[in-house]
C-alpha cells in the first residue's frame, strides 16, 4: 500500500534553535516560506512557483497589517480568526504561540520541516508540520498539540492549518451535493466576510460537501492555464474549511476538524494530533492542481496506486436483495463472457435469525444465509472460478439493525445518547456502531478476518456506510468525554482499517458510504476505490464525476454501465452514452445481464475489450478536462494522457440536443507538439468511420485546432436516439 508515512528514517537531520529565518519548503515545482524568529510568532512569506536562490535571499514576510500568522492562537488578536484555541488547566482562555526552534527531517523521499512553538505562560507546545514530497509537488501539514501542563487542558478550536492567499481577483471552487448529486462543482470569487464549508454527519463527510477546495489566483478559473492552490483535508469525519475576508491584505484560509460538539480534554502529558492538510500549486490551472493530486494520491495515499484496476460486475442494481445461488452463477457466467474478471456479490447473502430481504433486518448477523445460498460462499467462489473470475463481497461493518441477533445481544454497542432513545435510520432499524469502543473495534475486524481467513480466495470487499451519526452520544466514553465522540469514532475506524491492511494487504477494498459519502483522502489510504454516487444515470455521472475528478484519480473511481430507464432518475440513455462515460473511470457495470440483448452484450464486450487496451492511460496517466458540462456549452469533453505522451484517450460527451445547435470545436491538451497522433475511434456504433479514423496529425495541430466530429451518432433509423458521445484514442507514430 503506497501510504507516506510518518515513521521517518532520518537521513538528514538538523535542528535550529535561534534567530530569525526564512525557512523555505520545497517540492520540485512549489516552494512555501516561513518566517520563523525566535520568540515570535512564526509568518507566512510566499507559496507558489519554485523559487531561484536569489528571489529567496531577496524574500520577507509581509508588514503591516497582514494577519499572517501561519497559526494564529486565539489571545493575542481576538479580532482575527484563530486557529487554535483552548482552556488552560487553570482556566485561561488565551494562549500565545513563539517560535523556539525548527528542524528538518528526510527520509529520502520527502522532507519533514517541523517549527516548533510554546506559550511563554503555560507548558503547551505546538508543533507544525511540513512534509514536503521529493517527486510530486504537494505538501502536508498538520500539528502536534502537547500538553505539559499540570492538569487537563480542554482543547475548544484546533485546526490542522492556515494558509494566506494575498488578495486580487480570487476565485475558490469547491464541491457540494447530496445522496445521488455528489461532487457538484460551485464556483465563486472571495470577498469579504467568511466563507465556510463544514460537515456534521459524524460518518460519512462528502455528500453534501468536500474537505477539498481549489484557489484561483488570476480570477475565475480555467482548466489548463493561470495560477491555483489546491488544498485537500486527509480527514474521514467532520470537518471545517473557512475563508476569512477582513481589512487585511491576505484571504485566511483554515482548515481542520470541525470542533463543534466536539471539544477534547487534553490530559497531561498527552499529545494530539490533527489531521494532515495536503497543499499544492500549479500554474497549470484545475487540471493542472488535479495532476498534482492524482500523482501524489497514486503513489502516497490510494491503496494500491500503481496496479491497474480490475472490470467487474456488481450485483445491486442487477437483483439487489434477491440473492440466490442461481442469479448469482449467471451474473458470474454474463460478466466473464464480456470479458469482465471480477463479480461482487451486494446485500442480501447473509443472516441466520432475521433474514435479509431488505434493508430493515440482520445487519450485524454476517452469517452465510443457507435459505439462499443453501451451499455457502464456498459454492460462489468455485462458480467464479470456472469462469475464470475473481469473486468479492459486500459488508457494512459499522452498523446494525434492530432487528438483529447482534443488537439482541450487544444493545450497549450502539450509538445512543444518555438518557435519550435510539434514533434509527435507514429502513426504520438501521443504527450505527460505537467506533470509539474497542470492542466494537475487535468486533468490526472480526467481520473482514473471518471472510478472508475462512474465504482467502476473496479478492475483493465492498465496505459500505449507510448512516449518519443520530442521537449523538456514546454508551462507552465517560459522561466527560461525550464530545470526543465524533472524533474518536474516527480514530477507531482507522485503527480497525489499519489493522485489516496489515493483515491482509493484497485484498481489494472499495469504500462505500450511500454512494460517494467517503470521497476523502483521509480513509482513502485503507481503500483501492470508492463508490462516486448511487446514481448511474450516465448524463448526471458526467457532472459528477467531472467535479470528483478534480482531487481524484479515474482508478479511484468506480464508474459502472447501468441499465435504463436508469433505477435513480429513470432517465433512458443509449448503451454507447452509457459506455463512453463509465469508461472515464474504472470501468464496470452494475446491470442484470440476462435483460440485456445478445447486440447489446456484444457492444459490452467489445467495450470492455478496448477498455483493457486503454486501462493503463486511463488509472494511471494525466487528467487535461477541457470543456465543463457546468459551462452549459451543450457537451463536456476531457482527455488522459501518459506520461511519456505517446498515448491519449478522448471524451467527447454531448449534454443537451437541440436542432441547430453550434458546438465549440475541443482543442486537445497534454501532447507533444512535435509527435504525429494516429486517431482510432473506441466503442463505435456508427455506420460510418469518422473523417478523422486512421489519420495521423500533429500534437500541435491538435491542441491549437482539435478535431470536427458528428452531433450525432450515425446509425440506422431505427436505433438513432437523442444521446451522442465519441472515445477516439490516440497513438504516436
Amino acid at each position: 500500500m503506497k501510504k507516506a508515512t510518518l515513521f521517518i528514517t532520518a537521513l538528514l537531520s538538523m535542528a535550529v534553535t535561534a534567530g530569525a529565518k526564512n525557512v523555505a519548503i520545497e517540492t520540485p515545482g512549489n516552494t512555501l516560506v516561513v518566517d520563523v524568529t525566535n520568540g515570535q510568532r512564526p509568518m507566512f512569506v510566499y507559496y507558489g512557483a519554485k523559487l531561484s536562490a536569489s528571489d529567496m535571499a531577496n524574500l520577507k514576510a509581509p508588514g503591516g497589517n497582514t494577519r499572517s500568522e501561519i497559526y494564529l492562537p486565539y489571545g493575542p488578536v481576538p479580532a482575527a480568526e484563530a486557529a487554535f484555541a483552548c482552556r488552560h488547566a487553570d482556566g485561561n482562555m488565551t494562549t500565545e504561540l513563539l517560535a523556539t526552534g525548527y528542524d528538518v527531517t528526510s527520509d529520502g523521499k520527502s522532507t519533514i520541516t517541523t517549527i516548533h512553538t510554546k506559550d511563554p505562560q503555560y507548558a503547551l507546545t505546538v508543533d507544525i508540520h511540513y512534509k514536503a514530497y521529493n517527486d510530486v509537488d504537494m505538501i502536508e501539514t498538520w500539528t502536534d498539540i502537547t500538553n505539559g501542563e499540570k492538569g487537563t487542558v480542554t482543547l475548544t478550536d484546533f485546526y490542522s492549518a492556515t494558509l494566506p492567499i494575498r488578495r486580487g481577483d480570487v476565485w475558490m471552487s469547491s464541491l457540494y451535493g447530496s445522496w445521488a448529486n455528489e461532487g457538484q462543482v460551485d464556483e465563486e470569487p472571495l470577498t469579504a466576510g467568511e466563507k465556510v464549508i463544514k460537515n456534521t454527519d459524524g460518518t460519512r463527510n462528502s455528500h453534501t460537501s468536500h474537505a477539498e477546495v481549489m484557489f484561483s489566483l488570476n480570477g475565475k478559473a480555467q482548466e489548463n492555464s493561470g495560477q491555483v492552490i489546491g488544498a485537500a483535508l486527509c480527514y474521514g469525519g467532520n470537518y471545517e474549511l473557512k475563508v476569512v475576508t477582513d481589512d487585511s491584505e491576505y484571504h485566511r484560509f483554515i482548515a481542520g476538524i470541525n470542533a463543534d460538539n466536539s471539544f477534547y480534554h487534553l490530559k497531561k502529558g498527552e499529545t494530539f494530533t490533527t489531521p494532515p492538510l495536503a497543499l499544492t500549486f500549479s500554474d497549470e490551472g484545475l487540471s493542472g492542481a488535479s495532476r498534482n493530486f492524482h500523482k501524489w494520491g497514486r503513489e502516497y495515499r490510494l491503496a494500491h496506486g500503481n496496479d491497474l484496476r480490475r472490470i467487474l460486475l456488481n450485483s445491486w442494481e442487477g437483483v439487489y436483495f434477491n440473492i440466490n445461488e442461481e442469479n448469482m452463477n449467471q451474473m458470474m457466467g454474463d460478466i466473464a463472457a464480456m470479458g469482465g474478471e471480477l463479480f461482487v456479490m451486494d446485500d442480501g447473502w447473509f443472516g441466520g435469525k432475521y433474514q435479509r430481504n431488505t434493508d430493515n433486518a440482520a445487519l450485524g448477523d454476517w452469517v452465510v444465509d443457507k435459505r439462499k445460498l443453501p451451499n455457502g460462499i464456498e459454492n460462489l467462489i468455485n462458480d467464479a472460478k470456472s469462469h475464470g473470475i475473481k469473486f468479492g463481497i459486500w459488508v457494512e461493518p459499522e452498523a446494525t439493525n434492530t432487528a438483529s441477533e447482534l443488537y439482541e445481544k450487544h444493545p450497549e454497542w450502539v450509538i445512543k445518547a444518555p438518557r435519550r432513545e435510539i434514533s434509527c435510520g435507514r429502513g426504520g432499524t438501521q443504527l450505527v456502531l460505537d467506533m470509539s469502543n474497542p470492542k466494537v473495534q475487535d468486533y468490526a475486524f472480526s467481520i473482514i478476518d473471518n471472510l478472508l481467513s475462512k474465504y482467502p480466495q476473496i479478492a475483493y470487499i465492498k465496505w459500505d456506510a449507510n448512516m449518519p451519526i443520530q442521537s449523538a452520544g456514546s454508551q462507552y466514553l465517560s459522561m466527560d468525554d461525550q464530545s470526543h465522540l465524533y472524533i474518536d469514532y474516527h480514530r477507531g475506524l482507522e485503527k480497525t482499517l489499519k489493522r485489516i491492511r496489515e493483515k491482509y494487504p493484497d485484498v481489494t477494498i472499495q469504500l462505500c458510504a450511500s454512494g460517494g459519502g467517503r470521497a476523502n483522502w483521509g480513509l482513502l489510504p485503507y481503500f483501492d476505490e470508492f463508490w462516486v454516487s448511487d446514481n448511474t444515470d450516465a448524463l448526471q455521472r458526467i457532472y459528477m464525476q467531472w467535479g470528483t475528478s478534480y482531487f481524484f484519480p479515474a482508478m479511484a473511481m468506480a464508474c459502472h454501465i447501468s441499465a435504463t430507464p436508469n433505477h435513480t432518475v429513470f432517465r433512458t440513455t443509449s448503451l454507447k452514452f452509457r459506455i463512453d462515460v463509465a469508461m472515464a473511470g474504472r470501468l464496470g457495470m452494475e446491470i442484470q445481464p440476462k435483460n440485456m440483448t445478445d447486440e447489446e452484450k456484444t457492444l459490452c464486450k467489445k467495450a470492455i475489450a478496448e477498455y483493457k487496451e486503454i486501462r493503463p492511460v486511463v488509472q494511471l496517466g494525466n487528467i487535461y478536462r477541457l470543456v465543463s458540462p457546468f459551462d452549459h456549452k451543450g457537451l463536456a469533453s476531457m482527455m488522459y494522457v501518459s506520461d511519456s505522451k505517446d498515448k491519449a484517450v478522448w471524451y467527447w460527451w454531448k449534454t443537451a440536443n437541440f436542432y441547430n445547435q453550434h458546438l465549440p470545436r475541443v482543442r486537445m491538451a497534454g501532447l507533444d507538439p512535435t509527435r504525429m497522433y494516429k486517431v482510432r475511434e473506441l466503442d463505435r456504433i456508427d455506420l460510418n468511420p469518422l473523417d478523422c479514423e486512421g489519420k495521423v496529425y500533429t500534437g500541435k495541430f491538435l491542441m491549437e485546432t482539435g478535431l470536427d466530429v458528428p452531433y450525432t451518432n450515425e446509425v440506422e433509423w431505427g436505433k438513432k436516439t437523442d444521446w451522442s458521445s465519441r472515445v477516439l484514442y490516440l497513438e504516436a507514430q
